[in-house]
Parts: C-alpha cells; sequence; structure tokens
C-alpha cells in the first residue's frame, strides 16, 4: 500500500520525495481577446449601425415622406422642409389631410423616424469615441449627436401636436419648425464630425 505524503516525511525526515500536483490553468488562454480582435467586433458593429441608419434614413425621408405626399395633395412633410415652415403652411397641410394621413405621419413618426437618430446617434458615439482620443475634444463631438436625438425626437412630438391641432397655433408650429431646422443642421454637423472623428484616427505608439 502506497505511503500518504505525510508518512514518507514521518520516515525519511526533510528528504522525503513528496509528489507535486499542478492544478490546469483557471483561465483558457484560447479566449483572451486581443486588441485587434476587440477593433474588429468595434468594426464590425460601426459598419452594421452606419448601413442600418444608410437604410432607415432613405426609407423615412425618401420613401415614406415622399409617398405622404399623395395624401397631402403634393403638400410635402413638414420633416422635409430643411429650412421650416409657417402656420399658413400647416394650415394648408392640416386642410389637405385627414385624420387617416395625420395618424399614418404619427406612426412614421413612432416607429422608424424614432429608430433612426437612435440608431443614428449610438453609431455616431461608437465612431467618435473609439477614433478620438482627446477628453474635451471627443465630449465636444459627441454632443453633436447627442442633441440631434434629442431635438429630432422632440420635433416629431412637435409636429404630431401642430397638425394635430384644429387651427395652426402659431407657438407649436414656430417650435415646430425651429426643431426641424435644427435637426437637420445637427445631422450635418453630426456627419462632419463623424469624419473629422475619422481624420483624427487615434494611432498605435510605435515601439521602439
Amino acid at each position: 500500500m502506497a505511503k500518504t505524503p505525510a508518512q514518507r516525511i514521518k520516515k525519511h525526515g526533510s528528504k522525503a520525495a513528496v509528489p507535486q500536483h499542478s492544478l490546469p490553468p483557471v483561465i483558457n488562454p484560447s479566449t483572451s481577446r486581443s486588441p485587434q480582435k476587440a477593433q474588429s467586433n468595434t468594426n464590425l458593429i460601426l459598419i452594421a449601425g452606419v448601413v442600418v441608419s444608410l437604410f432607415l434614413f432613405w426609407y423615412v425621408h425618401l420613401l415614406t415622406l415622399q409617398q405622404l405626399t399623395q395624401l397631402s395633395g403634393g403638400l410635402a412633410m413638414p420633416d422635409s422642409l430643411v429650412g421650416g415652415f409657417d402656420a399658413g403652411y400647416v394650415g394648408q397641410l392640416n386642410a389637405a389631410m385627414d385624420n387617416d394621413a395625420r395618424g399614418q405621419l404619427n406612426y412614421v413618426h413612432k416607429t422608424a423616424g424614432t429608430l433612426f437618430p437612435l440608431i443614428f446617434g449610438f453609431t455616431w458615439l461608437l465612431l467618435i469615441g473609439t477614433n478620438v482620443a482627446k477628453k474635451t475634444l471627443r465630449w465636444a463631438l459627441w454632443a453633436l449627436p447627442l442633441l440631434f436625438v434629442v431635438v429630432r425626437l422632440w420635433g416629431n412630438v412637435a409636429i404630431d401636436a401642430a397638425l394635430g391641432s384644429e387651427t395652426a397655433d402659431a407657438g407649436q408650429v414656430a417650435l415646430a419648425s425651429g426643431l426641424t431646422v435644427a435637426g437637420w443642421v445637427l445631422f450635418v454637423l453630426s456627419l462632419l464630425a463623424g469624419a473629422a472623428a475619422v481624420f483624427l484616427r487615434k494611432r498605435p505608439a510605435k515601439i521602439g
């Protein structure tokens, strides 16, 4: 019968040969993430976000809102008016659209019109965050897509409220128009911020 390590030490003292047991490593080295792999995953998310943002922009502005002009006597939807609109235009649009047409515009605002700014904003935050190293500059660039998301979603609500009134309220129309113009301006500035972030891309430090 084999002796235990304690029995061997008792019999032979410090010269006793005690077998050494090694435990298997807890961490699987194959699961470690290299910086290159992490960057690759980020790039995949960015590409997916850009593709979805482009699709939603096309779907909202170039397809759905254009189709809704068939229900408004050819008048463009307020969302498409980059230069804004006044109470007179909203009055004409309100007279040309029935409840079903206004309901369809409201549905667009609640679905694709909500998804587009959210996905675009998330994608641009990630784009800027992964490419701009300087903290103050990163936050300055982040402010543009963040403001775009807030203004765009608020603009959707304001447009629905302006069109939902029987008579065009000057205050509601001014708010909706201002938010629409601001949304387009912030959208363009966000695109420029993304381009600047790519231009200022963080480069790994050279070794040696």
